[in-house]
């Protein structure tokens, strides 16, 4: 970037395109190159990848900060209703239903960045600099990470609540213990680029969020990236295929192995009504934990795919549209999260259609019975 000077200070001026000179010169007018607004002191902060792009047209960082907003409020209500509904309802305070709320929490922590989110975009550019460009890294990293390792206890719940009803339920003491697991889980890569180990928290994109800087040409820099690709996404992703692989194939070989002895006895089946209501419940909650797994993967795969290209691949193709994408959905994730579960869960949907009528969706289905099975589900719960 060129520089002028003003009383007597080098001062940074914005690029434009010149095909005179290659396509970039500096000046003014329709011409500025994304990063014109930062001034010299602080742009140590943006890549010059990013610098080479062409500024981004306003009525795109509007249309970001409505979006932004709106999620904002569809996440803080959604989750906030799954974390009020669980400490307010006892029948709802269980082990399995702690990951849940866990969850919203985590979505909540990815929420705080949604009020940071509006103003740069308004802004066009990261406010607070590299103190803001920090406290928006960790939040939204302690989210992900987070996030990834607590769905993978989602799954390893699942697995044992399914697979071993009597005995393999975990008990309270047991998953407050797993839930601070997570939540430690989510730090030591969190930190880190905040003392400047490794890696650190800067600009993407449109420049106004922050992730680890994946862009910058040193191994250090490289190892860190893998890392914490093999940290919060590789581990946690073999964790739930593990745990639901095992899950499907446990259910196959019970229901085959009762259907082998129901026609040996020459019955329909060996299974009463209410352990069929209860096994009903259970692999529905799972189905619905196994769709928000789904939804993460969804969300943050392509980050984890546009960091890893930053890192070691062709960087041509991360233009700040496309570094974007991931960063919106991974937003959009964390406002779905609640909903699917609320309107899935038979006991958090009841008691939202008790509490909270005009956002519960109806529930056409024979209520006793999910109601009998569930409680049924909740009391053996609560007595591991």
């Amino acid at each position: 970037m060129n520089s002028s000077y003003v009383s007597g200070e080098p001062y940074a001026l914005p690029y434009k395109f010149d095909a005179r000179d290659g396509g970039v010169s500096s000046g003014g007018g329709d011409g500025l190159m994304l990063g014109w607004n930062v001034p010299p002191e602080h742009m140590d902060m943006v890549h010059p990848h990013w610098r080479a792009f062409p500024n981004i047209p306003e009525m795109w960082h509007l249309m970001l900060g409505a979006i932004y907003f709106i999620l904002m409020i569809v996440s803080t209500l959604g989750n906030g209703i799954v974390i009020y509904l669980f400490f307010t309802t006892k029948s709802l305070r269980t082990p399995s239903n702690l990951f849940i709320s866990n969850q919203a929490v985590l979505d909540l922590f990815m929420m705080l960045n949604m009020p940071h989110l509006v103003i740069n975009a308004f802004y066009k550019r990261m406010t607070g600099w590299e103190d803001g460009c920090d406290l928006f890294g960790l939040l939204g990293s302690i989210s992900g990470i987070g996030s990834a390792m607590n769905n993978a206890m989602i799954a390893y719940d699942r697995y044992r609540t399914i697979a071993f009803p009597l005995d393999g339920r975990l008990g309270m003491g047991k998953t407050v213990i797993i839930v601070a697991f997570v939540w430690l889980y989510s730090m030591p890569f969190s930190i880190l680029p905040l003392l400047r180990i490794g890696s650190k928290y800067a600009p993407e994109g449109f420049l106004t969020t922050c992730s680890f800087d994946y862009l910058t040409e040193t191994e250090e820099v490289r190892y860190f990236m893998l890392a914490i690709f093999i940290w919060s996404y590789v581990m946690p992703m073999m964790c739930i295929i593990v745990f639901y692989s095992q899950l499907l194939g446990h259910v196959r070989q019970h229901e085959k192995m009762l259907r082998d002895q129901a026609k040996k006895m020459n019955v329909k089946s060996l299974q009463s009504n209410q352990d069929a209501q209860q096994k009903s419940v259970e692999i529905r909650i799972a189905k619905v934990a196994m769709t928000i797994v789904f939804l993460f993967i969804c969300s943050w795969t392509p980050y984890a795919i546009v960091a890893l290209v930053g890192a070691f691949g062709d960087r041509t193709v991360l233009t700040p549209i496309a570094s974007m994408i991931p960063a919106v959905s991974a937003k959009i994730v964390s406002c779905i999260d609640p909903w699917i579960y609320a309107i899935n869960h038979p006991k958090f949907r009841a008691e939202m259609q008790k509490q909270f009528p005009c956002l519960a969706p109806k529930d056409d289905s024979p209520s006793e019975t999910v109601s009998v099975a569930t409680e049924n589900t909740n009391a053996k719960e609560e007595n591991a």
